[in-house]
């Protein structure tokens, strides 16, 4: 209810204009988990180890794996394709609901109380400050706030010698859901127990049996996940390689400020809980009703974890010896929720009486003088703090009274609890909205824009015969999961190296440091990935910086040869400098000029121009990577050919089509794509001005001209030799080849770790890799020959291996405990006949 009203108060989807589709959620988890409809509901052009519609091919267990493997994830299925962003943000409640309500019953598990306190607590670690500010937009974050308290639970079980299996599947369903999260979750878990065992009343010797018990429940736990988690980790070890972010610690001022409503950063820990439950959690050192012992060990680790999120060798431990990009603190939910089983624990030993109220009133007037300093703090986070405050010292002073409570004060005390909590909880949800948007890109729901263009693709489609590019007027990073299609377009954590590099050689732009790989709009990589047919969309009206321009989509064909073609036999030279003979190794054919160009160095809103000869009728490519802002050539011809896609794609009209680059001023953030410009025109002067954004250069080599002739007698070529007929079934490739001499035949895939490949009657191999394609040597045969490509994702085997040992082991702890069960029975009407 809380997220809602803050939503709502925010005007944010679905209650307002306002899209929530903020930086990854937009480019990544909506198009995933429409993907997944698309997958469950037998509409996907894969299966689940092959993504067909994103990176010309990739692995997409990984990417289940880390975006789409929570029992939460399958609901999408239950809503129209066409409100997947509806069904994102339901399924979001509803784990934020789930969380709260397993925290709850963890706290009534660690000791009896009153059950709405328990409830309020829970909501409060459901709306603490990392889930409302980190979590909503980050949604497969969310399983690990639902896993803390799990593992929580299978620790208290452990500890009390019940329930070894559940516990073992908890921890399963956990590390299955989100290991990243699952991994914070589990530290957090393994230290309350720590924390529990020091304070129980057992022996050395029952402390360490209860240890062990859990450490092997979580082992075996893990080992269940295993097919997943591993796959994953394969995945990680073949990705490109990300940002190399060094730690640097938050001011505790900010930490302070970010305990306290309304406030907002993406640099320090969001620890908010509301303040009544702060306050509550800062009673428990001064609170006489709880053994001296727990209030000791319970502060220590309190304080201990929070230090840790400041120390760089901790934080490492934390978040799995790695600093990550963007939020560093994304553990912090877990020391939110040790706070709140603090604060219970302190009620539920027996409710503080004043001193303790006082001396908490008095440390968290010291959070709030120190927070007063920081650049967070606003106007209304005083105020609104000390409000929930007094609200929570109202409660626990009437609660704590010795005379008999009746009805309606609990009653009272209850409503003004969840009142203050509501209201503060959507107060901090509405800010974080604000500012969320103000810093963060954005990207607009689904709407008639993504339905034309999923329309254009639909009515287009041929696949496999050939593939069907959403183009480079994308929406999204990961428009092909969106929208569909096959093409080169493909966001991810796991995006290979190989798909990226090879990508980077063609003229291919990126972001997010490379793993976010845009849609390249050239003729000779659409020849060369068998695309025949491309969308050209108008620039999405949502992003400011684009041109307001109209239109639907339009749909250009070109004739290309199949998905598997045939090479001359024997090694190929590695890529070079240039990106147009790069083009022209993997096509086979030489179709550019290159001419001389003196190299420009650009720098914001100073016109600039290069000037070349070029033969007449040739299209003219400009590869800039490091170029940002317009270019457009002069004089330009009427726009035929190659070239009509480029005019169509820039929406600039045919006479005079726009390149359009983006690019960092980093080199390593964001590089521009290769872009068409139009025909040379008679004169054979080329003259292109440049209109630059940002610094930039524009280096000798950066001008291709394209010979249109020679690339149709390159795919006739290529069509003659090619494969007659080629199948896609799920994750297998088979194509029929013509006879021939010694060759290689190559298939229009990057050539990912997995894939495995058959030539006739020869035992399945590794393939071969052709400039970075998938590759299969062919021996000389006059009949023709049937090649087999197999993918299977690096790690599933001896992940499937570890996961079947913990089967067993399962499966033979199930059986112990049935006997057990038996004999005690026997045992039982045994001494009963006595």
């Amino acid at each position: 209810m809380a997220l809602c009203a803050g939503d709502a108060l925010a005007r944010v989807f679905p209650f307002g204009s306002r899209t929530r589709s903020v930086n990854d959620l937009g480019n990544q988890y909506i198009p995933y988990h429409a993907y997944l409809w698309d997958l469950l509901h037998g509409k996907a052009d894969g299966d689940l180890f092959v993504n067909w519609r994103s990176g010309f091919g990739s692995s997409l267990l990984p990417d289940l794996g880390t975006y789409l493997t929570s029992p939460f994830a399958p609901l999408v299925a239950l809503f129209p394709r066409d409100e997947i962003d509806l069904a994102v943000y339901v399924i979001t409640v509803a784990k934020l609901a789930a969380a709260g309500a397993v925290m709850a019953w963890l706290l009534l598990r660690l000791r009896p109380g009153r059950w709405w306190v328990a409830g309020a607590l829970g909501g409060s670690y459901a709306l603490c400050g990392w889930a409302i500010s980190d979590g909503v937009y980050n949604t497969m974050w969310l399983d690990g706030l639902i896993a803390f308290p799990l593992l929580c639970l299978v620790g208290e079980w452990a500890l009390a010698g019940r329930r070894p299996v559940l516990g073992a599947l908890v921890v399963t369903v956990a590390w299955t859901a989100n290991f990243y999260t699952a991994y914070m979750a589990t530290l957090g878990a393994g230290l309350l127990l720590l924390a529990r065992l020091l304070t129980h009343s057992g022996s050395v010797r029952e402390r360490l049996v209860a240890l062990r018990r859990a450490a092997l429940t979580t082992a075996l736990g893990m080992g269940l996940a295993a097919p997943v988690v591993l796959v994953i980790y394969f995945g990680t070890r073949h990705a490109y390689p990300g940002r190399t972010t060094v730690f640097s610690s938050a001011h505790w001022t900010d930490v302070f400020a970010r305990m306290l409503p309304t406030t907002y950063s993406f640099g320090s820990p969001a620890l908010y809980l509301n303040t009544a439950a702060l306050l509550l959690t800062l009673t428990l050192p001064f609170n006489p009703a709880v053994p001296r012992r727990v209030r000791r060990v319970l502060t220590v680790l309190v304080i201990g974890v929070a230090v840790s999120f400041q120390w760089g060798p901790t934080h490492l431990v934390w978040n799995a010896f790695s600093t990550p990009n963007g939020s560093a603190f994304r553990q912090a939910f877990v020391l939110c929720g040790l706070m709140v089983i603090a604060a219970w624990c302190s009620f539920a030993h027996g409710v503080p009486g004043r001193r303790p109220i006082l001396a908490a009133s008095g440390v968290l007037a010291l959070v709030m003088a120190g927070a007063s300093v920081s650049g967070l703090v606003n106007r209304w986070t005083i105020p609104i703090a000390l409000v929930g405050a007094a609200s929570g010292a109202v409660v626990l002073a009437l609660m704590a009274a010795d005379r008999p409570r009746p009805r309606a004060v609990v009653a009272f005390c209850a409503a003004l609890l969840i009142t203050v909590q509501l209201a503060q909880s959507a107060g901090t949800t509405a800010l974080a909205n604000k500012l969320r948007l103000a810093h963060a890109d954005d990207y607009a729901p689904w709407g008639e824009r993504q339905r034309e263009q999923r329309d254009a693709i639909a009515g287009a489609d041929d696949w496999p015969r050939e593939r069907t590019e959403p183009g480079r007027g994308q929406t999204v990073a990961n428009d092909p999961l969106l929208v569909g299609g096959q093409g080169a377009q493909y966001y991810s954590s796991m995006t290979s190296d190989v798909l990226s590099r090879t990508l980077t050689a063609l003229g291919g732009g990126w972001t997010s440091r490379g793993r976010s790989v845009q849609s390249l709009d050239n003729p000779v990589t659409d020849v060369v990935f068998s695309v025949g047919a491309r969308v050209h969309s108008p620039p999405d009206p949502h992003q400011w910086w684009n041109p307001q321009e109209g239109g639907a989509p339009v749909v250009t064909r070109r004739e290309v040869p199949p998905l598997v073609t045939v090479r001359p036999a024997g090694p190929v030279s590695e890529f070079g400098a240039s990106a147009f003979r790069n083009q022209e190794k993997l096509l086979g054919a030489r179709v550019y000029t290159v001419p001389r160009i003196r190299p420009v160095t650009t720098r914001p809103g100073v016109a600039a121009r290069i000037t070349a000869s070029c033969p007449v009728g040739s299209d003219a490519q400009l590869w800039a990577p490091h170029f940002s802002g317009t270019a457009r050539l002069r004089e330009a011809a009427s726009a035929t050919g190659s070239s009509a896609a480029s005019a169509a794609d820039s929406g600039a009209g045919s006479a005079a089509p726009v390149g359009r680059f983006v690019a960092d001023a980093n080199p390593v953030t964001q590089i521009a794509s290769m872009q068409p410009l139009g025909t040379v025109p008679s004169s054979g002067r080329v003259t292109i001005d440049l209109s630059p954004n940002k610094a930039g250069t524009v280096p000798d080599g950066a001008l291709g001209c394209l010979d249109t002739r020679r690339l149709r007698e390159s795919v006739q070529r290529l069509r003659t030799t090619g494969a007659t007929e080629v199948d896609v079934s799920g994750h297998t490739v088979t194509a029929v080849l013509p006879p021939g001499a010694e060759r290689t035949a190559v298939l229009a895939v990057p050539r990912i770790a997995g894939w495995r490949c058959a030539a006739g009657g020869s035992a399945p191999r590794p393939a071969d890799s052709y400039l970075g394609l998938v590759a299969v040597p062919l021996a000389d045969s006059s009949a023709p020959t049937t090649v087999r490509c197999d993918f299977r994702p690096p790690g599933l085997r001896i992940g499937a291996l570890v996961g079947g040992a913990s089967l067993l082991v399962l499966i033979g702890l199930i059986v112990h405990s049935v006997r057990l069960a038996r004999a005690s029975r026997r045992d039982t009407r045994q001494e009963a006949s006595c």
